[in-house]
């Protein structure tokens, strides 16, 4: 009896063993998707309008680094403190863990050379070697064309800088480990020709992220087949809110709904100076309708005729009920 007890003892002693050695492995040698790249990105007046274009209304890399005023409908950001950071992400919002949006101003990113900040939008890795978590959309953005990556590179490059320092953000275990796994190198893509309008509108809905939020997941995972179907959970204004289904279906997504009414609809919002207060007990909505309503007619042509293209998911969304 005793020696099987002792036998019990060393396998749970060499399973302990193995864990910890596989968390440190973990921790320690990953992420690694390679060295950043050896590039200088040209400042020039074209790359950071068309990148000041990609950064503010498509890949909305201002709108997420910018602080939102929630009082207002859809949180319009303040646009005297571009790149600022500091939004939280934490319990209240469903969050596993304690994350504050980074500062992306010159102030923050002034010793980050270009290769660093190129390997951390496409692949999800610091210039520190830690890993980002995908609340931003690297994996989408590790697909997009090298230049649109150059051209937002040098728009951020521009920014204003402003002071703003921030605590450490924190993950809930086990995510504080799994995160180190989750960096991955990039398969960038190309920029189709605007011509090619259905594939155009694929890559601008993939630039924006836009399955992200428009599609139900299971920790983490999208499910598939229920893609742009909607009815992910957030939290708003202290209410659950459920995102809206755009998949084709005539019912209950935008099917019947014209192409003018497609690009109407983000242009009523062209007007941050016009957002509503919004009540305790009102719907309030993270869709970041001010920023995406500068994107031009013709592009929101482009990604209307791309999502008439997807399957259509039958699926009845509530995007907020009162309490």
């Amino acid at each position: 009896m005793k020696k099987v007890t002792k036998i019990i003892a060393y396998v749970v002693i060499f399973a302990v063993v193995l864990v910890i050695a596989g968390a440190s492995y973990v921790t320690l040698a990953l992420p690694n998707v390679g060295e950043p790249e050896n590039i200088k990105v040209d400042i020039t007046p074209q790359r950071v309008a068309h990148g000041k274009y990609l950064a503010t209304s498509v890949l909305l890399c201002v709108d997420c680094h910018s602080r939102r005023n929630a009082t207002l409908f859809a949180g319009p950001i303040d646009t005297n403190k571009l790149g600022i950071g500091g939004d939280k992400f934490t319990a209240n919002e469903g969050f596993p863990g304690n994350v504050t949006v980074p500062n992306i101003t010159p102030y923050n990113l002034k010793d980050w050379t270009d290769g660093e900040l190129f390997r951390a939008i496409t692949t999800g890795q610091r210039k520190n070697g830690s890993a980002i978590f995908p609340l931003m959309p690297w994996p989408y953005y590790s697909k997009l064309d090298r230049e649109d990556i150059y051209d937002v590179i040098a728009y951020i490059r521009t920014l204003k800088p402003i002071k703003a320092d921030y605590p450490k953000s924190t993950l809930d275990f086990p995510l504080n480990i799994l995160v180190h796994t989750m960096p991955q190198k990039a398969t960038l893509g190309k920029r189709p020709d605007p011509r090619d309008t259905v594939r155009y509108g694929g890559y601008l809905v993939q630039s924006a992220a836009c399955q992200e939020c428009h599609s139900q997941d299971n920790k983490g995972e999208l499910i598939a087949g229920l893609q742009f179907g909607g009815g992910k959970e957030f939290v708003a204004n202290g209410h659950k809110i459920h995102s809206a289904n755009i998949s084709p279906d005539m019912t209950t997504g935008i099917g019947s709904w014209s192409k003018q009414a497609f690009i109407t609809r983000f242009k009523t919002f062209r007007d941050p100076g016009k957002a509503r207060p919004v009540g305790k007990n009102e719907f309030q909505t993270i869709m970041p309708w001010y920023n995406y309503a500068r994107m031009s007619e013709g592009d929101l042509a482009s990604i209307y005729a791309y999502l008439r293209t997807v399957k259509p998911v039958k699926n009845s969304v509530a995007k907020f009920v009162a309490d």
